[in-house]
């Protein structure tokens, strides 16, 4: 079974919601202690980022480490990235992020591993990643579209209540640019595919929600998708 869980936004359990999102990927392993690698790649390695991943799953049932690549810690990617039962994506710049990604030929790496089912999951960056296009912030100022790895159909946007201009960038680069049609994610929101297809939506707030949204008779059609509250 291949699995990806999307989360719109969120960063570790620092905040009152998170714990819930972090809980949901390590019991979605399947994996009673499973080893959990950070990836904190789309945010270059910051170091605060890194600390804060081993401060909120140190709390957890889980084997945690990560896997730097502005100054690589192993010789062997390939062999670091099979260790795992789940890769856990942190956010950032995801256009830095997978150019790294691609230089390192960490990409076929992950989808090898996704392959033989090591879960992946993540937000914001770690959310559109897996996605055919993604609505980033990348370029300084703007928000445009973005290819990614297409390991999932269509197109992600995170952030959905969270930023206030996100709703109408998606819709624009949906209606006038061709983005295809996709998921929009709010903060706290998390997408759980199985096999390439959305299984299950799941929330850590009681209001959080996901959107359906793509073209109909020529207008952007949103729909709105309940998500499972996780508290």
């Amino acid at each position: 079974m291949k699995q990806i869980i999307a989360m719109g936004g969120g960063r570790f359990s620092n905040g009152e919601h998170n714990a819930l999102l972090e809980d949901y990927v390590l019991v979605t392993s399947g994996v009673s202690n499973p080893s959990i690698c950070f990836l904190p790649t789309a945010s270059g390695d910051a170091p605060d980022y890194i600390v804060s991943f081993y401060s909120a799953f140190s709390q957890h049932n889980c084997r945690p480490s990560h896997l730097p690549l502005i100054q690589p810690a192993v010789a062997n990617l390939e062999a670091e990235i099979a260790k795992h039962d789940i890769l856990l994506i942190g956010g950032g710049n995801t256009k830095n992020m997978l150019a790294l990604w691609r230089g390192w030929g960490l990409d076929a790496l992950i989808q090898d591993a996704y392959q033989r089912g090591t879960l992946l999951a993540g937000w914001s960056a770690g959310a559109i990643c897996w996605f055919e296009q993604g609505v980033t912030d990348s370029i300084p100022g703007k928000l445009t579209a973005l290819d990614c790895l297409g390991m999932l159909t269509g197109s992600c946007c995170p952030h959905y209540d969270g930023e206030r201009a996100r709703r109408a960038a998606y819709q624009r680069l949906i209606k006038k640019e061709g983005m295809p049609a996709g998921i929009a994610l709010d903060d706290a929101t998390a997408a759980h595919y199985v096999d390439g297809k959305l299984h299950r939506l799941v929330g850590a707030r009681p209001q959080a929600a996901a959107y359906q949204v793509g073209m109909q008779d020529g207008q952007v059609l949103e729909t709105r998708l309940a998500a499972d509250y996780l508290g």
